[in-house]
């Protein structure tokens, strides 16, 4: 038995819920590993995830304004910190494994590429032909064979109950509770295989908490980018249900108040209605439904961590105006249509010479078939900062975009 267990050093498991993830039964990794003396396997992970070089890209990677447009808009590393906090104060209000949701969080969005959701649809246009491209795929593919960092095995050597958390925050890929209409990638299907990570059941507390904070999170902080770029106005929250009764308040409480402060107030009440909402609507459905272990969390007929109907309701208004007014403004729209031919234009250049690869990318595609040639290119094309993607454009190329 490992330190860690039985001298309870950095346990973090103490006082948990029944419901709720125990490290101690953890199913283990692909490769097996030595425990570790001081940390629990979750702990182990969350650190790995930190430490990857897929992290520290995530610092030049868009969220919905191109980084170098402000230096105050969200990032994808922003964001993931910022879902990464919400997602441990769900853990520690419902007592669930704190270190194993924050891992969860921590690695959402390891596949996204350059230029946020404009680099995921070039490339899943390129793609299309080979499987597609879907960055939750590209997630899993980058944790389990992109990484090299270790001398015993490709990818991080996550634990089981990270890994179903990234592939299935968002609910069963198969069987009953699946999407309708949603195909398993084959690059899940294929990890699967290998080791299989119970596609057709719920994934575990810690992994809805983590994908409702995205949903917070993005919620949020989108419409306080879109303050800050000039594309909505105080005024316009006011037709919303949630940002419009919170405006209200505010302006009720701190007549006067500067629109920078007010906006602030917003945000940060959002955030929290929107959290304490969760949490009262999860505690009362884990009572309803009797829920006494995590194996009956996986065996639910539904997503146990969620929001109340008229809250999923307000969620849904707010996302719907974003997309009219924010995701769909011609000056981000043109942005992003601009971006999507930069990643086309790489990716049809570097599949038609694969010599321009960099060393290593370029050995490696030596001689593959098209269908691995493509998923090569799409890897790599896939790990891009937006940064290095303009640079990597303006090498090959005598007109690259300008994305300002």
């Amino acid at each position: 038995m490992s330190d860690w267990t039985t001298q309870g050093i950095g346990t973090g498991h103490d006082g948990l819920a029944p419901y709720a993830v125990h490290a101690a039964g953890s199913r283990g990794r692909l490769v097996p590993e030595p425990d570790s003396r001081t940390r629990t396997p979750f702990q182990r992970d969350r650190d790995r995830i930190v430490h990857s070089t897929a992290f520290r890209r995530l610092k030049h990677k868009t969220q919905v304004f191109v980084a170098y447009e402000g230096d105050h808009y969200r990032t994808r590393l922003t964001h993931t910190i910022e879902v990464s906090q919400i997602a441990r104060a769900f853990a520690r209000a419902l007592r669930l494994d704190e270190d194993l949701t924050e891992a969860i969080a921590l690695v959402h969005d390891f596949g996204h590429t350059p230029f946020g959701h404009a680099g995921e649809r070039a490339l899943d246009r390129r793609l299309q032909a080979f499987g597609g491209f879907d960055h939750n795929a590209q997630s899993l593919r980058i944790v389990t064979a992109l990484e090299r960092r270790y001398a015993e095995f490709d990818g991080l050597n996550l634990t089981f109950e990270t890994l179903e958390g990234l592939v299935k925050h968002n609910g069963p890929l198969t069987g009953p509770h699946a999407k309708a209409g949603h195909d398993v990638p084959p690059q899940i299907a294929a990890f699967d295989r290998r080791f299989p990570l119970a596609l057709d059941r719920f994934a575990s507390l810690e992994a809805q908490a983590a994908a409702i904070s995205d949903d917070i999170a993005y919620n949020t902080h989108d419409l306080d980018d879109g303050l800050r770029a000039g594309l909505l106005s105080l005024e316009d929250l006011g037709q919303l249900d949630l940002a419009g009764d919170i405006l209200r308040e505010v302006r009720a409480r701190h007549p006067g108040l500067d629109a920078v402060r007010t906006g602030h107030e917003i945000m940060r009440r959002h955030i929290t209605r929107m959290v304490e909402d969760v949490i009262a609507t999860t505690l009362a459905r884990l009572a309803e439904e009797a829920v006494g272990s995590v194996e009956d969390v996986r065996a639910a007929t539904g997503t146990i961590v969620d929001f109340s109907p008229r809250m999923r309701a307000q969620v849904a208004q707010t996302r719907d105006f974003l997309f009219r007014r924010v995701y769909r403004n011609p000056m981000v729209f043109g942005t992003m249509e601009r971006a999507e031919r930069v990643v086309e234009e790489l990716f049809d250049r570097f599949c038609e010479r694969p010599t321009l690869l960099p060393d290593g990318w370029s050995e490696a595609a030596s001689g593959l078939p098209p269908e691995r040639l493509a998923r090569h290119v799409g890897d790599y094309l896939s790990g891009m900062t937006d940064s290095f993607a303009l640079a990597e454009h303006r090498r090959l190329f005598d007109d690259t975009a300008d994305l300002r």
